[in-house]
């Protein structure tokens, strides 16, 4: 990508003649009469409101969609590992890969990549998506916020509460961040199966929540389920992210010099103890919101675009030219999260499905202490953290329900919560290991499924058809 390129002559165009023929502002005479001016200026500047809709909605419709594929990626890996392939199919995850550059090598299993790679751009995504709440969406003011943030904070302390209660002397008791989790695919994936009936504002407050969920989560990683940390590789890639933010300062546009920063960040990053996939979320929040160049001046762009173009002047250049400037007007942060997220909706997260949610269903598994554990923590402790922490925020006075949603539809959204799945199997991966591990995974898809279903029933009920 070009780092200095600006548009240049730029001319505007205000109106057009009873011809149909441009008329630029300095030949133009005032006239009451006059016709309305082209409606490519009004859509593009006058809708602040719709470009905070649009990219929500966006963003709906891909994790709703994403959601029904990672059901099937996750039926497909539950019957392969209760399968005669089965030992086949997890010898086919534990396959090593090594990196090597010189005498330096990186050595891992396929899981392992997945888990620690690939994930980076998951939690990269998220970043982008905190950050744009944070920017435009439901956390860019603390009354807005103050509902799904207390809300995520009562399912995650609630449902840690639980599994301790049940686990805090067993040997599974580190897994007390495994049901704390929530994962938007499947939640959202709930909601459209209700169509039109689920008010906008319940949608907007399930987003939210999700969002400061994984806001703690990867604050639970990153403290509790981090190696021992080595401070030079900390420092490194402290000075990585440095590097980042000198470089958008200086209006460095080109993604691939990003790319080997940010590679060079998760490296020093995997080699210092903390995860490496909260690189890719730090990443993500420094990335910049704002566009290099207001949208009128695409307006002004285009419309003199047309003049060129309709005079046959330098149309390859005229067309170059429009094409920086369309992409000019859009802030970085837009462009990657609608870059990236098709592909982690639609890749990343079914490939970590099938890597993580295939367990061998064996009766001392599903029975064990910890699979119960995980199981109430979604179950009963997520509805009921986030359903008795946002109905003391709004009693108090801190903040109000949504618009046109009541109680008993906030809790059928508090049960959609207790979904964990994704990011529940991803922190049970990192605080458990073998049979305690498989165990944790049946919990986490029974108590995940279990809540699906009751989500939706009470939402059935409690959303009218015409909402």
């Amino acid at each position: 990508m070009d780092v200095s390129w600006r548009p240049t002559s730029v001319v505007a165009v205000a109106n057009v003649n009873e011809n149909g023929d441009s008329v630029r502002m300095a030949d133009r005479k005032p006239d009451t009469t006059e016709r309305a001016g082209p409606q490519l200026p009004a859509k593009l500047t006058d809708a602040p409101a719709q470009r905070l809709i649009q990219p929500l909605a966006r963003f709906l419709e891909i994790e709703s969609a994403s959601g029904v594929l990672l059901v099937i990626c996750t039926v497909v890996a539950l019957l392969l590992a209760n399968s005669y392939w089965a030992h086949d199919w997890e010898a086919f995850w534990h396959t090593e890969i090594s990196l090597a550059i010189g005498n330096w090598k990186l050595e891992a299993s396929l899981v392992h990549w997945i888990n620690d790679g690939l994930m980076t751009i998951f939690f990269f995504v998220v970043g982008l998506e905190i950050k744009r709440e944070m920017v435009d969406g439901e956390l860019r003011s603390l009354r807005l916020a103050a509902l799904p943030i207390l809300a995520a904070l009562g399912g995650m302390v609630v449902p840690a509460g639980i599994y301790l209660l049940l686990q805090g002397s067993g040997a599974g008791r580190s897994g007390w961040g495994i049901p704390m989790a929530t994962d938007i695919a499947f939640a959202v994936g709930i909601l459209s199966l209700l169509g039109k009936r689920v008010p906008a504002g319940l949608k907007v407050f399930l987003l939210a929540l999700a969002i400061a969920d994984d806001i703690g989560a990867i604050l639970v990683i990153a403290l509790f389920y981090s190696k021992a940390l080595h401070f030079g590789f900390l420092a490194l890639a402290g000075a990585g992210l440095l590097v980042v933010l000198g470089m958008n300062r200086l209006g460095v546009r080109n993604m691939i010099a990003y790319f080997v920063v940010g590679l060079a960040i998760w490296l020093a990053m995997y080699q210092s103890g903390i995860h490496p996939t909260v690189a890719g979320v730090v990443l993500g929040l420094i990335t910049p919101g704002q566009a290099w160049l207001p949208r009128e001046s695409l307006v002004n762009f285009v419309l003199d675009a047309i003049d060129r173009l309709d005079g046959r002047i330098d149309r390859p250049q005229v067309v170059d030219n429009l094409t920086k400037t369309a992409r000019e007007t859009l802030s970085p942060l837009e462009r990657l999260q609608t870059l990236l997220h098709p592909w982690v909706a639609f890749a990343i997260m079914p490939v970590f499905a099938l890597a993580n949610a295939g367990v061998a269903v064996r009766p001392e598994a599903a029975t064990a202490g910890v699979a119960w554990a995980v199981a109430a923590g979604l179950l009963l402790g997520k509805p009921l953290g986030i359903a008795l922490f946002s109905y003391l925020a709004v009693k108090s006075g801190v903040t109000d329900l949504p618009s046109n949603v009541n109680w008993s539809a906030l809790i059928g959204a508090a049960c959609l919560g207790g979904i964990g799945f994704t990011m529940s199997l991803f922190i049970a991966g990192l605080a458990l290991r073998g049979e305690l591990l498989d165990a944790a995974k049946i919990g986490t898809l029974v108590g995940s499924t279990i809540s699906a279903v009751l989500g939706y029933v009470i939402l059935r009920f409690a959303t009218p058809r015409d909402a």
